[in-house]
């Protein structure tokens, strides 16, 4: 894998953080939904951001 510039890890370290906080977001939706529907589509929607999340993260490895 090549180098990544300071310009590339910046963008990369805010998207970490981006998706960081729409999963804990989508989190807190699903755990203070009442419909089950609701709450099901909110809970995958954060694990498809927590995939998000890890698969940028691994490019730091």
């Amino acid at each position: 894998m090549s180098n990544i510039t300071s310009k590339e890890l910046s963008a990369l370290d805010d998207q970490l953080n981006m998706e960081q906080v729409l999963v804990k977001k989508y989190r807190t939706f699903a755990n203070q939904c009442s419909d089950p529907q609701l709450r099901t589509k909110c809970s995958q929607i954060a694990d498809r951001h927590q995939a998000h999340f890890n698969t940028l993260k691994s490019y730091l490895s």
